[in-house]
């Protein structure tokens, strides 16, 4: 039997070379090339900060961990590019241009802890927009002047929420039903929004008072509005509020409810007394009428008396269009006046 040649001292050496480098090298994924202008680093972290960028940098590795692409110019974060990210867990895209996020943008970043989305454009937050984000810890949305609404059910799946501010915005109003529902959340900034006192905000107010809860620049939080409540903390106003709002009833209030109950009572009296006259109306009609048929009976019974008897069914047809048919005895019983006086008497109503 033929032995086949021992291998090589060199040969050996490059096999084992060769089974370590792939034993060790991580996956494509983790050694996709680095965006232009970016440095990345074997932490998994992408620094794209203060590049100029205009566009959401492209060829991110997937396994992106933290993404850094604040002071540039970005206007969109394409949900498409973004979802590729599933490993990321931190993203600051802080001091751009953006004017719209939704949904869908952050549909598939559930490990992302860390979001920041302060000094952009943006003017509204809408239903669910960070529904997916369910490990969300700290979301900043500071210094968006154009950001005047937000919707009451924006944060209600953010579980994991612990930090959330909304400083420095035009927010006059918020709606914190989702907010206190969220078991995580201990510390919040509200400060530098023009807030309306009012019985919209009431809630707010009172909410700004809890122990326990960290409003960050609490003292800087006050109300621009109304007239006589400017320069107020939101914690002082809140028990006013409540007293305005909730006030009972006063002279005018009164005075408004007896003017009610009299239109109403008004209004049934003159109903009665129509309903009332349209039935009496009713009876004359019906009795009337009843009159009117008494009449042609007898109109009818004369006319069976004045002619003969062989005339008597042609009357008889004649007369059903307007009288009640009538079951009579057979003509031939009708010989004299009397017979017929009496089998009239003894008429019946015929089906």
């Amino acid at each position: 039997m033929r032995l086949l040649p021992a291998p090589s001292a060199q040969s050996l050496r490059l096999l084992f070379l060769f089974i370590f480098v792939m034993g060790v090298a991580p996956s494509p994924a983790l050694t996709a090339g680095c965006p232009d202008r970016c440095v990345c680093d074997d932490q998994l972290v992408v620094q794209c900060a203060g590049q100029e960028l205009t566009l959401f940098p492209n060829d991110l590795p997937l396994a992106t961990r933290q993404l850094i692409i604040s002071n540039n110019r970005i206007g969109e974060l394409p949900a498409l590019q973004l979802n590729y990210l599933s490993d990321l867990v931190y993203l600051d895209v802080s001091n751009n241009t953006l004017m719209e996020i939704s949904e869908s943008t952050f549909g598939n970043l559930r490990k992302l802890a860390y979001l920041d989305l302060s000094f952009n454009t943006l003017t509204q937050i809408e239903d669910r927009t960070f529904g997916p984000l369910s490990s969300l810890v700290m979301l900043r949305l500071t210094d968006n002047p154009g950001l005047s609404e937000i919707h009451p059910d924006a944060f209600s799946e953010n579980m994991a929420l612990q930090v959330l501010d909304v400083s420095r915005n035009n927010l006059t109003t918020l709606n914190i039903s989702s907010l206190i529902a969220l078991p995580s959340l201990r510390s919040m900034g509200l400060s530098g929004n023009p807030w309306r006192c009012d019985c919209e905000t009431e809630d707010l107010c009172l909410w700004v008072q809890i122990e326990g809860f960290k409003f960050q620049d609490e003292g800087q939080t006050v109300c621009q509005g109304p007239p006589e409540l400017s320069g107020q903390r939101l914690a002082e106003v809140g028990m006013q509020l409540r007293a305005d709002c909730h006030q009972g009833l006063g002279y005018w209030d009164y005075l408004f409810f007896i003017a009610i109950g009299f239109v109403i009572f008004s209004a049934g009296t003159v109903s009665a007394w129509v309903m009332g006259v349209l039935m009496v109306l009713y009876e004359r009609y019906n009795k009337r009428k009843g009159e009117d048929m008494d009449i042609s009976y007898g109109n009818w019974v004369r006319t069976i008396t004045q002619h003969p008897s062989h005339q008597g069914e042609q009357v008889i047809h004649r007369s059903r269009q307007t009288l009640p048919l009538l079951c009579l005895p057979p003509l031939s019983l009708l010989s004299t006046s009397n017979s017929l006086a009496q089998s009239i008497h003894m008429r019946a109503v015929c089906v």
